[in-house]
């Protein structure tokens, strides 16, 4: 093993002065660019300027011949004795000085031969090289606990560094699932998953599943070379309740798959035991919904199927305290279907609120639309449209199961009684198919109607006697 770290080392180490060439033969590169763009503005500069003077100084050249020719005439001029003569040349001379290019041109030099225009100091520059350093690695961040959020299916994640950093590039985030509280284990734990290039101190899951009680969250800091340490990890609570669809108990006529529970034509034939032996399909494989029983259908003790106009599947999970929540989605030529509670001891003839163990709503599609809730078998019409999703509020221990609309949040109806046995999800269907969704805590917004619900006390009528 030293044998193994030494060799990484050393090839870490070359891998590491190879990126170190790299970025300076790059500085060097910029400088050798930036050197050769300044060299060519000084050039330009100079051809400029020396361009211009020598434009002047022929002009000067010209002037000057000029001049030269017209001090010989006038020296000539001197020696006319005739004086008309002389008073001629002299005015000649004179139209011609007046004239002359040579007493209009300035002598000064049109441009400076100054070039310290063109200096540049590089002391900051060479402060800055000076100070090139390894880039450091950096510190861990801190989650704070107390500005994390659990609310709607969603987990909001924020942390902070131990002091500011301006080379931070990004941060990473990894979360896990986990049913155990505290750091997080080794054994039987999940992977890791990533979420990566954050560029804020804060970031949002949303849309999970919580079909674990707990989940894992750490974070690191990352800049353009290095990742660093993770923070301390944090777990935060997300429990919900998670079931399942129980096919060991559901009518023959419905085919249960976990959350799915659709009508079965059929009517459950081809699965039926022929003379004790299982069923099997045409392929002579047995049906491997059909002839399984899950473990925890055994741990509460089997029981027959519904039969005859019960066409009911329960959940697999009882609810024997607390509050929980989950969704019911119809298909849309879902005939008639219901959506709701009953205890265990449920007849297999009985139907959803039909009997005094048993609370639901239901809606029926086939010749008219009607929207109704029913427990002991009475109904009580609601005025009002059937949602294409719904939402179920359990309250066990304050007794009370509440309908929303899963969209909106709009309360649909609820029942108030004491509950005094445990209680499973219950579902009608026919003609028709049923999604579940379960994982989900109670949302914020139906905590919120119901603080304000319980302050009230008749959305629901009485289908529950007194203790309605």
């Amino acid at each position: 093993m030293l044998n193994h770290t030494i060799k990484n080392v050393q090839a870490n180490s070359s891998n590491v002065m190879t990126e170190l060439d790299e970025e300076f033969d790059g500085l060097y590169s910029i400088l050798d660019e930036m050197k050769g763009t300044m060299t060519n503005t000084i050039q330009q500069e100079e051809a400029r300027k020396i361009q211009a003077l020598q434009n002047q100084l022929s002009q000067c050249s010209n002037a000057l011949e000029s001049s030269e020719e017209l001090l010989e005439l006038a020296a000539q001029s001197l020696d006319i004795k005739d004086p008309v003569e002389f008073s001629k040349a002299a005015r000649q001379i004179k139209d011609r000085v007046t004239m002359a290019s040579a007493f209009r041109i300035s002598l000064k030099p049109k441009v400076s031969d100054s070039m310290t225009h063109l200096m540049v100091d590089f002391s900051l520059e060479r402060r800055i090289l000076q100070a090139v350093k390894f880039l450091p690695v950096p510190k861990a961040p801190e989650i704070d606990l107390a500005a994390c959020l659990v609310a709607d299916n969603c987990v909001t994640v924020s942390w902070r560094m131990p002091e500011e950093d301006n080379r931070i590039d990004h941060f990473v985030l990894e979360y896990r699932k986990t049913n155990f509280d505290g750091l997080p284990r080794v054994k039987d734990e999940q992977c890791w998953e990533l979420v990566d290039y954050i560029k804020t101190t804060e970031y949002t899951l949303s849309g999970l599943k919580f079909d674990t009680k707990y989940m894992n969250f750490r974070v690191q800091a990352c800049n353009k070379a290095v990742a660093g340490e993770y923070s301390d990890p944090v777990t935060l609570e997300t429990k919900a309740f998670v079931f399942n669809l129980d096919n060991t108990s559901s009518h023959l006529n419905l085919k249960v798959e976990d959350t799915y529970v659709e009508w079965d034509p059929t009517g459950g034939k081809g699965q039926e035991k022929v003379k004790g032996k299982e069923n099997k399909g045409r392929s002579g494989t047995p049906s491997p919904k059909r002839t399984s029983v899950s473990s925890r259908s055994l741990m509460r003790g089997s029981r027959d199927r519904f039969t005859g106009e019960s066409y009911t599947v329960l959940g697999d999970t009882a609810i024997e305290s607390g509050q929980h929540y989950w969704e019911v989605r119809a298909q849309k030529d879902c005939k008639s279907y219901s959506v709701g509670v009953a205890y265990k001891n449920l007849g297999k003839f009985d139907q959803l609120g039909k009997t005094n163990s048993s609370w639901c709503i239901h809606i029926n599609n086939w010749l008219q639309t009607t929207f109704s809730a029913k427990h002991n078998n009475k109904a009580r019409t609601l005025d009002i449209p059937a949602p294409d999703r719904i939402g179920v509020y359990c309250d066990f221990d304050g007794g009370q199961l509440t309908f929303y609309n899963a969209n909106s949040k709009q309360l649909l109806y609820t029942f108030r009684t004491k509950f005094t046995q445990p209680l499973l999800p219950g579902f009608m269907v026919w003609c028709g198919g049923l999604t579940v969704s379960t994982g989900l805590q109670v949302p914020s917004a139906v905590k919120t109607l119901q603080k304000s619900e319980n302050g009230l006390s008749g959305s629901a009528g009485s289908l529950n006697n007194v203790t309605q």
